[in-house]
């Protein structure tokens, strides 16, 4: 058990809190078509969702889509198929601070890079990972709702059954992607809601 969990945790919350008092980001999006890059946030101690993953990058790939993901796994070590990829990077313990925020330069990047869309898959709130999805310059963020949280992050909230299922939930994220149109860089309704 880590010493002062809960408390670290309401520091890391209340810095996070004032660093979104601070963020501003233009939210816009087109269609699925002229989408080029997606960020994926995901919560990777779950190893058996690697594969759905993987499956995930590839139909991007084919459809022009450079697809980034950047996991939090808590264990010291990495599993073997999480390493040398290009599209995965895991943030472990030892790259958060005290407070849980990660300290790495691979999440600085990934924060900073304006993903044309941001796919939240952090069923479980895991805080490094909401920390990344909060203060992601991303233009559209998707993310499963979440009554308690209000999920201001999100810009397209999904709800699913629990337990939700990786594969499904991407498979609806592009489906209601793909319906959206929005014409040219307009920007969209914030916290549009779709019940699955």
């Amino acid at each position: 058990m880590e010493l002062f969990r809960e408390f670290r945790l309401k520091m890391g919350n209340s810095i996070l809190a004032k660093k979104l008092e601070k963020a501003r980001r233009k939210v816009s999006y087109t269609d699925i078509n002229r989408i080029k890059s997606i960020g994926v946030v995901w919560d990777a101690s779950n190893t058996g969702e690697f594969a759905i993953l993987s499956g995930f990058h590839q139909k991007m790939n084919e459809r022009g889509i450079s697809l980034t993901i950047l996991g939090y796994y808590p264990q010291k070590e990495l599993p073997d198929q999480y390493t040398a990829l290009r599209f995965l990077t895991c943030l472990r313990k030892k790259e958060m601070s005290y407070f849980y925020l990660p300290v790495s330069s691979e999440a600085d990047k990934f924060i900073n890079t304006k993903f044309d869309i941001l796919i939240d898959i952090n069923f479980e709130k895991v805080f490094p990972l909401l920390y990344v999805s909060s203060l992601s310059a991303a233009t559209f963020k998707v993310g499963l709702f979440d009554k308690e949280s209000g999920n201001s992050a999100f810009d397209l909230m999904m709800e699913l059954k629990k337990p939700v299922n990786v594969d499904e939930y991407l498979t609806n994220v592009i489906h209601y992607l793909e319906m959206i149109k929005s014409g040219k860089n307009e920007q969209v309704e914030k916290n549009q809601y779709e019940k699955v």
